[in-house]
């Protein structure tokens, strides 16, 4: 399998979870805006409803390849900006204060997937 190939299919994978991911939000967007505003996000629908289109659409572009410097960009700011502001581990008590440093930890993981995916 040639490297172009496996990078290929690297997009692709990395791309779709986000697609995955923002339709689950606009299939559940009650409940994630309760969340949401449970946290204190500001603006919960409309953050909800932009991030999740983002999710989509530069998922969508990354998993086909197209403006893929862009598409990746674009994920690993709305990753690190959602990551400070939902995951702040920082703040909590045993034992949720070690599930969100774990989805913390993952979110570093996938910016570091989307920072290779978007200069290859």
């Amino acid at each position: 399998m040639s490297i172009d190939t496996i990078q290929a299919i690297g997009a692709l994978l990395i791309g779709g979870v986000f697609v995955f991911a923002g339709i689950d939000h606009f299939l559940k967007f009650k409940a994630m805006c309760d969340y949401l505003a449970s946290r204190k996000f500001p603006a919960p629908a409309v953050m909800l409803a932009a991030g999740s289109a983002l999710e989509v659409v530069a998922g969508l572009m990354l998993a086909l390849g197209r403006a893929v410097p862009f598409a990746a960009g674009a994920l690993v700011l709305f990753t690190l900006a959602t990551n400070v502001a939902l995951l702040r581990f920082w703040e909590s008590e045993e034992p949720e204060r070690q599930v969100l440093r774990s989805a913390f930890l993952i979110n570093l993981a996938v910016v570091g997937g989307l920072l290779v995916a978007g200069t290859v």
